[in-house]
């Protein structure tokens, strides 16, 4: 009875476990760059809990099916993540186009830091614009008798109004900018590598794609503030020991 009962249970697990991968299969990648062979960094599959190594050639190997969350990183390109779809599952060899490192491009979109770009030219040409006459427009100038010299005045209403709408776009756009990569390098700049290297216990270019691993749970995005730097930390903490596991998996 004891026996039977054994066997149940290996059953049972062996099925939840198929349950869980059964639909994944090995999938054959290759990173390319224009201009340099990429022959390292990382690809992890944050759904399967998996990752892998990049080879010679840029080739990689990873158990994959669609909509599963690719990250890839490393010290010479920028770090990606890619969500598959069935047309890349289905390819023999599935090719990620990664862009190299440019750390001339490094700035940074935090919400109580957030940069607005000055509008070209300035908001002067806004003050000194003469609207033409119309109804819509232009409003009479009853404020002041004259000579009707000046019937017209400038419209600051319409002009407060047009640059309001131009910072509101600019608003959005800086919202937007708070990505993933935005937050991997907002969490390099405020901590040392000691933490990521004593504390974490990561090596140098483990560190872009734990940051990336974070990035992809979106209580990342309400960290990203001076005021929660010890909330980051301890967020962190508490995700490496879910990185920690992944990299058990597959070495």
């Amino acid at each position: 009875m004891k026996n039977k009962l054994g066997v149940l249970v290996v059953c049972l697990f062996c099925q939840f476990v198929l349950g869980q991968n059964g639909f994944r299969k090995p999938l054959h990648g290759q990173v390319i760059n224009d201009f340099l062979a990429i022959e390292s960094g990382y690809v992890m599959n944050i759904n399967a809990n998996t990752r892998t190594f990049i080879g010679s050639g840029g080739l990689f190997d990873i158990v994959a099916q669609p909509k599963d969350t690719l990250l890839f990183s490393g010290l010479t390109f920028q770090s990606k993540k890619v969500v598959l779809t069935e047309k890349d599952c289905a390819e023999i060899l599935l090719k990620i186009k990664l862009d190299l490192v440019n750390n001339q491009l490094k700035e940074v979109v935090v919400h109580k830091e957030l940069k607005v770009k000055a509008l070209q030219g300035g908001s002067q040409k806004y003050v000194d614009m003469q609207f033409e006459d119309d109804k819509q427009s232009t409003a009479k100038n009853n404020a002041m008798l004259s000579d009707q010299t000046i019937k017209y005045g400038t419209d600051f209403v319409r002009i407060f109004k047009d640059v309001k709408k131009l910072l509101s776009k600019k608003d959005e756009v800086r919202e937007e900018e708070i990505t993933d990569i935005a937050f991997v390098e907002y969490a390099k700049d405020n901590f040392t590598k000691d933490f990521y290297s004593k504390t974490l216990n990561l090596k140098d270019d483990e560190v872009e794609l734990f940051l990336m691993y974070c990035s992809n749970d979106p209580h990342s995005k309400e960290l990203v503030d001076p005021d929660q730097k010890f909330q980051l930390m301890d967020f962190m903490i508490n995700k490496n020991k879910e990185f920690k596991k992944a990299e058990a998996v597959q070495k």
